[in-house]
């Protein structure tokens, strides 16, 4: 087994370049952001507390309904106001459109692939950044979280900017290059940012990088690039004038339900039901960084040999001591290690374009071994990938969707191509054949299944019969049977979560214009209510439908007060 030496800084990428770069992400991750309704549950809660947020011009004050929502700052809710308002000023959108909300992610996600490939380009190649970044942009993880209204892509963008800086400093102790100011700007203001979306989490792979590193390297010269004499007034001055706001606005409540309630108890336990042991991350890790994550397992003993060069050893820095933090948080989400991945892109297109194209593998039986079975694997998700999407939609509509059994049929191909590259060990050829593959998956899915699903959506079934059949302008809607948030975002704030007993209360005080929600299990629980109340209901409408937060079928009938 031969290596060859890092690639030299031969070729970089013009601004053109990123431009066309930056169409193209845009383009891959616009599909699917207006047919995919609200998703339970996360995002249809961020999406209600922004809406609630600009209805009521409190910029400070994050609530859900009447109760406060005090799990992270403002900075979320900040961003997708503001584009969910310049998308109503230029007439693009009436009442609660999700896909604005989602702007701010697709923004993030095409900012994150770009910085990437700039990253890649700071430590190798323009070609190991763009590869890098193309691995990034069609990885299982960032193609959902970079389709939703939540944090955590806006989070990696923050993330990598200050990496970007970080890069830039770590490899100006190479040369007599003098930073400008503005890479330190750059820095601690990424962190600021960071800090208002996701609180102190955003420390962990910015400020523990280059703790790692100067206790590695030895050497702590590189930081005077940062200015941190001056840059951490600059990260406070973004932070400190909204905590000092809720602190005031809640009495101190805010940081006793953020940090202690909420960031604490995720390290110490397992908070709604995501506990986990350590080793998750590194388990999904084929599902989550798919296609890249067959070529990262085939780098990794070329990145082990390398991991003393500057550049391998900076990203290693960046990638293990998260992963640890989280692998050994009791909480485990997949998204809380997708700052990692850029990382990860990069150092697997490093070994990608440094290996010879004639290495013939491990060396090794178990080698071998192992990196067939991994291959296997690694196809599954990819049948899974192609496949499974068509049988769900055939079991929520009865339907064969064939121009998406068409994509299929193209994506395994271009897998089975992928393989036979595989097994040839030309990796390079390998990776984009795969990446091609994943392209063609992500249009099959979110350019004809999801549209195609649309209409099954629970919530949305919902919405629409209460807007059909509701009695009054402002009727509010009781709900004993189904309470997700996306109910709350497309019905309306005032929408009521209780039970059965509930309910037929709620009925009782809102006789002309409530209306009652009740699935057919909990309906003799609420006749016999309705019954001691005194009242007479009758069934306007009935939804059927599969509410996916919890794999349950449900029948709701849609319940008024006979006058």
């Amino acid at each position: 087994m031969t290596f060859s030496s890092p690639v030299e800084k031969s070729f970089r990428l013009k601004a053109s370049h990123y431009v066309w770069l930056a169409l193209f992400v845009f383009v891959l991750f616009l599909p699917g952001r207006a047919t995919l309704p609200p998703l339970d549950r996360d995002e249809a809660r961020y999406m209600q507390a922004t809406s609630q947020m600009i209805e009521s011009h409190n910029y400070i004050d994050v609530r859900f309904q009447d109760k406060p929502r005090y799990l992270q700052p403002a900075g979320i809710y900040w961003l997708e106001a503001i584009a969910v308002k310049a998308a109503k000023a230029t007439g693009m959108v009436k009442g609660k459109a999700a896909w604005a909300y989602r702007i701010p992610s697709l923004l993030a996600a095409v900012g994150s692939v770009l910085l990437t490939v700039w990253i890649g380009s700071i430590l190798f190649d323009s070609y190991i950044g763009l590869l890098a970044g193309l691995f990034l942009a069609v990885s299982v993880l960032l193609t959902g979280e970079g389709r939703m209204a939540t944090i955590d892509t806006n989070l990696l963008f923050a993330v990598l900017l200050a990496q970007s800086s970080l890069a830039r400093a770590w490899m100006a102790r190479l040369t007599t290059e003098k930073l400008s100011v503005s890479v330190a700007i750059i820095y601690w203001g990424a962190i600021g940012c960071g800090l208002m979306l996701k609180g102190p989490v955003m420390l962990i792979p910015t400020l523990l990088p280059p703790i790692i590193l100067a206790w590695v390297k030895k050497d702590r010269s590189w930081w005077k690039h940062l200015h941190p004499k001056w840059g951490w007034i600059l990260m406070l001055l973004i932070v400190i004038p909204w905590c000092a706001a809720i602190w005031v606005i809640s009495d101190g409540k805010f940081f006793t339900d953020a940090v202690g309630t909420n960031l604490l108890s995720k390290v110490a336990s397992g908070k709604e039901s995501h506990g986990a042991p350590p080793g998750l991350y590194l388990g999904i890790f084929l599902i989550t960084f798919w296609p890249g994550s067959l070529f990262t397992a085939w780098a990794l003993p070329y990145i082990w040999r390398e991991r003393k060069s500057e550049s391998v050893c900076f990203l290693l820095c960046w990638i293990i001591p998260h992963w640890i933090v989280f692998e050994l948080v009791k909480t485990k989400l997949p998204h809380y290690v997708l700052p990692t991945y850029p990382a990860i892109a990069i150092l697997t297109s490093m070994a990608l374009w440094n290996i010879s194209k004639t290495w013939d593998g491990p060396t090794s039986r178990w080698g071998r071994w192992l990196l067939h079975i991994y291959m296997v694997l690694w196809v599954a998700v990819g049948l899974l990938l192609a496949v499974g999407g068509i049988i769900y939609a055939y079991y929520m509509t009865g339907t064969w969707f064939w121009a998406a059994m068409l994509g299929a049929a193209a994506a395994l191909i271009l897998i089975g191509y992928a393989v036979v590259c595989i097994l040839k060990y030309n990796m390079q050829r390998a990776s984009l054949v795969s990446i091609g593959a994943a392209i063609v998956i992500y249009l099959e899915l979110f350019v004809i299944l999801i549209p195609g699903l649309s209409s099954e959506w629970l919530s949305g079934k919902i919405a629409e019969t209460v807007n059909l059949l509701k009695p009054c302008e402002n009727s509010i809607v009781a709900s004993a049977s189904y309470s997700e948030p996306s109910l709350v975002f497309l019905v309306g704030k005032e929408t009521k979560l209780i039970n059965a007993e509930k309910t037929a209360q709620f009925l009782k005080d809102n006789q002309s214009c409530g209306l009652g929600l009740v699935d057919q299990r909990d309906e003799k629980k609420f006749m016999q209510s309705i019954d001691n109340e005194g009242l007479t209901v009758k069934e306007i409408g009935r939804i059927h439908g599969l509410n996916y937060s919890n794999g349950k079928q449900l029948s709701l009938g849609l319940f008024e007060v006979i006058q």
